[in-house]
């Protein structure tokens, strides 16, 4: 069988990151035309006072990007969350979902326990639950419907929304942009020629822009340029993935960080861009013989994962090792001889973390 086939969707969100078909989506560039005529329209209506933003009674925070794929959005929503709470306020998490099994507004979890599976749910929605305990987790499209539930369920005092700097019908407190080191922009076009959901010019909006994947302020010079140009004064922040534990999925038993060390491993997961979870592999000291990649919000079946673990034994690895999203949808499955192993990560900050601070310690100032 092929292993870590993407949907069409997937290979042409590689294709506008990588610029890897540049006479492809040149064919696209009449389309984008047109969206950006939508998205300009839509622009105006906000900022001419036709089209309103609501305001909530508690402060908004929104984690956000600008373009489609990974950027790095569950870790900084869980940080977001843990920051309002280190604050002194209950946040609750909002989310579309995507991927889910649902419609409508659900609850996936409340302050004592999970509520939905990651079918139901969503797998990122379950795993902000799981690593959030005791932080409300709503789905919802309707972001509006969405906080009010948890307001008026759970008596919370601040809203995280996840994936929310398009959805303009919530007013927002704190605008967090994220935004990849590597080529944030891909070909620079909007959709559906390129990875863009509105105009750079959109930065303007935002109050604070953290890049991932940037071991120092330089490896975020793209960003920091579209920063100065668009939305000046803005400040930039700098993160990267940092491994926090890793762990046998068969018994859940924790794996010294050592022995990880020259362990040669075959990696796999579904998300945005597995290639980087691969080098934050690789820089953790293991030694990753492959990445197979399958589409963002994969469900994994059982023969999937039988492929997985004999391509693993033909390479000479000695365990599969996936990211922690990716294990919350292998739970029903039957785990493979083959050591399964499952990582835990983190965004560290590198640069700007003061500012991380002071964005929400205004925010958690308002009256």
């Amino acid at each position: 069988m092929t292993l870590g086939r993407s949907s069409r969707r997937e290979r042409l969100a590689r294709a506008w990151m990588e610029d890897l078909s540049p006479a492809g989506t040149r064919l696209l560039a009449p389309v984008s035309a047109g969206y950006r005529g939508v998205v300009g329209a839509r622009e105006w209506l906000y900022s001419s006072g036709i089209l309103r933003s609501r305001r909530l009674e508690c402060p908004v925070v929104s984690v956000g990007n600008l373009t489609v794929g990974g950027t790095g959005k569950t870790p900084a929503v869980m940080l977001a969350a843990e920051a309002l709470t280190a604050l002194g306020r209950r946040p609750a998490v909002v989310s579309r979902g995507y991927g889910r099994r649902s419609s409508g507004v659900h609850i996936v979890a409340d302050t004592a326990s999970i509520r939905l599976d990651p079918e139901e749910g969503g797998d990122e929605p379950f795993l902000l639950a799981r690593r959030l305990p005791g932080v409300p987790v709503v789905v919802a499209a309707n972001r509006w419907e969405g906080a009010r539930l948890a307001i008026e369920r759970f008596g919370v005092t601040a809203i995280v929304l996840d994936d929310g700097f398009q959805h303009r019908t919530v007013a927002k407190d704190l605008e967090i942009v994220m935004a990849r080191a590597h080529r944030p922009w891909g070909n620079g076009r909007l959709l559906p020629g390129g990875p863009l959901r509105e105009p750079l010019s959109a930065l303007a909006r935002a109050h604070l822009v953290v890049v991932t994947g940037a071991a120092t302020a330089d490896d975020a010079i793209d960003v920091t340029r579209a920063v100065e140009r668009h939305a000046p004064g803005v400040p930039v922040a700098t993160t990267t993935h940092v491994v926090t534990e890793c762990w046998a999925a068969a018994r859940l038993t924790l794996i010294p960080m050592s022995r990880l060390e020259g362990a040669r491993v075959l990696a796999f997961a579904g998300i945005g861009f597995p290639d980087g979870f691969g080098r934050t592999l690789a820089h953790l000291g293991l030694d990753v013989v492959g990445v197979i990649g399958f589409g963002d919000h994969h469900w994994y079946a059982a023969h999937e994962l039988e492929a997985l673990a004999s391509r693993a034994r033909e390479l000479g690895a000695c365990a599969l090792v996936t990211t922690e999203k990716d294990w919350v949808k292998l739970l029903r499955l039957r785990i493979p001889d083959t050591p399964l192993w499952v990582v835990s990560v983190r965004l560290a900050f590198t640069s700007g973390e003061t500012s991380w601070r002071a964005a929400f310690e205004k925010v958690c100032g308002r009256a």
